[in-house]
């Protein structure tokens, strides 16, 4: 089941700002008066609990379905960490976050569930499908005027490498696969990948 409480609460219980809102987040809160080790010494599997956490938390994830995609992972060509980042990188509601098109992962995934774009010409409105290398996506015309792709043009998105974004036209291209390097920084994979491994 996906978390619909408070953003900020999850920021501040992580410590820091996981991007769930538009604006920055003070986490200041999440130590409170007398410093960071009010909680005490966080243990080897505490780690790897807050690690899951914050990646499945920054990527709006319940639980089965982070945890279906570590799984497909694990029984990837590749080596786990490579697949389950770009696994989570090539979420279509990421893409659409990651070029621009949104302002916040929520978002994202609220305008692909109202049919707001097309993948290769067909309608798509399902946040978890995995892009491919060639796939363009283009906005439907209804949504042009959406607030966020108007003022796109005045954004400064830093879009990854892997796309190819088109202001004027409202398109992006996935040109490549997505490197581990690339994926969401404050993503600890290892530990992940050592938590589900227990």
């Amino acid at each position: 089941m996906r978390y619909t409480g408070s953003k900020n609460k999850l920021a501040r219980r992580e410590g820091q700002d996981l991007g769930l809102k538009s604006k920055p987040v003070d986490v200041s809160r999440a130590v409170g008066p007398h410093g960071a080790n009010r909680r005490g010494k966080i243990s080897e599997f505490g780690s790897q609990l807050r690690a899951k956490q914050t990646a499945k938390r920054i990527y709006g994830l319940s639980e089965k379905q982070f945890r279906n995609l570590y799984e497909k992972a694990s029984h990837g060509r590749h080596s786990t960490g490579a697949e389950f980042l770009s696994s989570l990188e090539r979420r279509f509601d990421n893409v659409i976050f990651r070029a621009g098109f949104s302002l916040t992962r929520a978002q994202a995934r609220q305008m692909v569930n109202h049919r707001a774009f097309l993948v290769n010409g067909v309608r798509m409105d399902i946040p978890s499908y995995q892009v491919k290398v060639g796939d363009v996506i283009t906005v439907r015309e209804k949504t042009l005027d959406h607030p966020v792709l108007r003022s796109m043009e005045s954004a400064k998105t830093k879009v990854p490498a892997w796309l190819s974004v088109n202001i004027k036209n409202k398109t992006i291209e996935v040109t490549r696969l997505p490197e581990e390097t690339e994926a969401e920084q404050l993503v600890n994979v290892q530990s992940i990948i050592e938590f589900y491994s227990r």
